[in-house]
C-alpha cells in the first residue's frame, strides 16, 4: 500500500481525469495534483479539496467522495516545482491525443527540474484513447529535452503504454452541489504495460489496475470491440435520427449489426490472433453492448461520432478490425456497413465531418473510399463499402 506521502500529478482535470483516473489514484493512497489550463476548475479543486463521483449504473446509482486532491495551473511554474517533489512518483494524463504535444513541453521542464534536485525515479502513463499513447508522449517529451536531461530520463523515468476503458459522458450535475461532480458508468478497465514501469520507492501499486506483459492484446480488444462497436452504433444511429447511444443500440437492426461486426468479424480475428477464450470474449461483447444500452449515461451520438476522419484512420477502430478480419480471411459485411455509415456522417459543426463530405463531393465516393481506407478500387472490400453506402443512403432519415 502506498505511503500517505506519495503524490501523483494528473494532467487534465476534465470528466475523465476527475471521474476515472483521479479516483483510482486517490483510492490507491495518492494525493492527486490535477494540472489543467482551466483556472476556474483548479481554483475550485483547491477551495473544496473534494468532489463526488456519481456511478451511473442502469439498476442503481451510487455516490463516492474523492478527497485529498489539489490543483495547479498547467502553464504555471507551480507544475514544474511539483515535478521536483520527491514524493511525486507517478504522472498520468487524460487531455486528449492532440494535446499531448503541448503538455510535453511542460513535462520536459518538470523532468529537468527533477533531475537537478535528484528527486528519484518516476513513471508516466498517458491514459488517452489511442494506441501507444505514452510512447507518443515520450517522443514529444524527448524533443524538448537537452542531451544531459535525456540520459537521466532514460535511466530514471518509465513511460508505460496502457489501455483504458470507461464511458465518461458529459455530465450535468443538476442534482449536485458543485460543478466538480462528475458521472461515470460503473464498469472500468485500466491495463498497464508492466515491462515499461520504472522501479520506484515504493513500487507502483494501483488499485483496480491490471499489469500485463501482453498489452497489445488488451489494446486491440478494447479498440476493436468497445470503440468499434461504439462508433458503428453512433454512425448507424445518426442515420436513423437517434440522439443517444442507448436509443440507437435498442434498435434491433443496429444491435445485430454491431453484434455480428464484433463477434463474427473483428472479434473472430481477435480471437485467432490473441487466442482469446471464445466464451470469455462472447461475454465481453455482450457486456459491451449492454453498456451501450445504459440510458443513465445519456451519451450523445454526436459525442461518440465526432471526428470521423480520425475514427476512419488506418489501424483505428473501424479499419483496424476490418484489415485484421481480411488477414484471417473472415467476412467484413457488418464492419463495411459501419465504415459506410461513417462516410455519411454529416454534422456542420464537426470540422472533420465537413472535410470528409467535401472530399466526397470533390472526388466522388469511390475515390474517397480508396484514399481514406486504403482498399483498392474494385476490390471486394471497396465494393462492400460502396454497396453499404448506397443502401444506407436510400434509407437515411433526413
Amino acid at each position: 500500500m502506498p505511503t500517505p506521502e506519495q503524490k501523483a500529478i494528473h494532467f487534465g482535470a476534465g470528466n475523465i481525469g476527475r471521474g476515472f483516473i483521479g479516483p483510482l489514484l486517490v483510492d490507491s493512497g495518492y494525493h492527486v495534483i490535477f494540472a489543467d489550463v482551466n483556472k476556474d476548475v483548479i481554483q475550485k479543486l483547491n477551495e473544496q479539496d473534494s468532489y463526488e463521483v456519481l456511478i451511473l449504473d442502469e439498476e442503481s446509482e451510487e455516490r463516492a467522495t474523492v478527497s485529498d486532491v489539489s490543483g495547479v495551473v498547467s502553464t504555471s511554474d507551480d507544475i514544474v516545482r511539483a515535478f521536483a517533489d520527491p514524493a511525486v512518483d507517478l504522472v498520468t494524463t487524460a487531455v486528449g491525443p492532440t494535446v499531448l504535444e503541448k503538455i510535453a513541453v511542460t513535462i520536459a521542464q518538470g523532468l529537468r527540474a527533477r533531475r537537478e534536485v535528484d528527486a528519484g525515479a518516476l513513471n508516466i502513463i498517458a491514459c488517452e484513447n489511442m494506441i501507444n499513447q505514452t510512447s507518443t508522449l515520450r517522443e514529444h517529451v524527448f524533443q524538448n529535452l537537452a542531451e544531459e536531461d535525456k540520459a537521466w530520463v532514460e535511466e530514471h523515468v518509465g513511460f508505460a503504454n496502457c489501455s483504458v476503458d470507461r464511458i465518461v459522458p458529459p455530465f450535468d450535475p443538476k442534482d449536485s452541489s458543485t460543478p466538480l461532480d462528475v458521472g461515470v458508468e460503473g464498469f472500468y478497465e485500466w491495463v498497464v504495460d508492466e515491462k515499461a514501469l520504472q522501479r520506484t520507492r515504493p513500487d507502483v501499486k494501483l488499485k483496480g489496475v491490471r499489469l500485463t506483459t501482453d498489452l497489445q492484446a488488451y489494446i486491440e480488444r478494447k479498440l476493436f470491440t468497445l470503440n468499434c462497436g461504439h462508433a458503428i452504433t453512433a454512425y448507424l444511429g445518426f442515420l436513423k435520427g437517434y440522439s443517444t447511444i442507448d436509443e440507437a443500440i435498442r434498435d434491433e437492426d443496429i444491435r445485430e449489426t454491431v453484434r455480428r461486426a464484433l463477434f463474427n468479424e473483428g472479434g473472430a480475428a481477435l480471437r485467432k490472433k490473441h487466442k482469446f477464450d471464445e466464451q470469455e470474449y462472447t461475454q465481453y461483447v455482450e457486456k459491451t453492448i449492454a453498456r451501450f444500452g445504459n440510458p443513465k449515461l445519456k451519451d450523445e451520438i454526436v459525442r461518440v461520432g465526432r471526428q470521423p476522419l480520425r475514427k476512419l484512420a488506418k489501424g483505428d477502430r473501424l479499419l483496424g478490425p476490418a484489415y485484421m478480419a481480411r488477414e484471417y480471411k473472415l467476412p467484413i459485411d457488418n464492419l463495411a456497413k459501419g465504415i459506410a455509415a461513417a462516410f455519411l456522417y454529416e454534422v456542420p459543426d464537426d470540422k472533420q465531418s465537413v472535410d470528409l463530405q467535401k472530399k466526397i463531393q470533390e472526388q466522388g465516393i469511390e475515390k474517397a473510399v480508396v484514399e481514406i481506407t486504403g482498399f483498392s478500387e474494385g476490390s471486394e472490400e471497396h465494393r462492400k463499402i460502396l454497396d453499404a453506402y448506397r443502401a444506407l443512403q436510400k434509407t437515411q432519415k433526413k
